[in-house]
């Protein structure tokens, strides 16, 4: 194999001790895998993608737009404005929240949000087991 430039790391034959990049996990899958930045666009603006689908899945989890940025490392304005974007492109809100109070200052993931965190999932799978059936045949 010649050189060839896999996410900034240069590997060539016959070299050992390559270090690997500190976002690989401890405990890599054996051959070759692909790994993908997916996203999706409305009109020209950024529907979701990886982070906003995990910012939808903590809410689920959570209940609560702030305790989810917490989780992520946001700000909450940051995550109020993702949250913000995504309903203003959808058809229908992906998250609705109720005012603070008595039983309130929840947020929820309605039905739609659900259904495009399922949806983004399910691309980005198909999108890397493709890729990775391609890689293996290749290499």
């Amino acid at each position: 194999m010649s050189l060839m430039k896999v996410e900034g790391l240069i590997m060539g034959e016959g070299k050992k001790n390559i270090r690997k990049p500190s976002r690989f996990g401890r405990h890599p899958i054996e051959g070759y895998s692909v790994h993908t930045a997916l996203w999706v666009e409305k009109d020209g603006q950024l529907f979701i993608g990886g982070g906003r689908a995990k910012l939808l899945e903590e809410i689920d989890r959570l209940g609560s737009i702030a305790a989810a940025a917490r989780s992520m490392n946001l700000t909450y304005s940051n995550a109020w404005l993702w949250v913000d974007a995504m309903n203003q492109l959808s058809e229908e809100p992906l998250v609705t929240k109720n005012t603070g109070g008595v039983g309130g200052g929840k947020a929820v993931v309605t039905e739609a949000g659900h259904k495009a965190i399922n949806l983004y999932k399910e691309l980005r799978d198909r999108l890397e087991n493709d890729f990775d059936s391609e890689v293996s045949e290749e290499f």
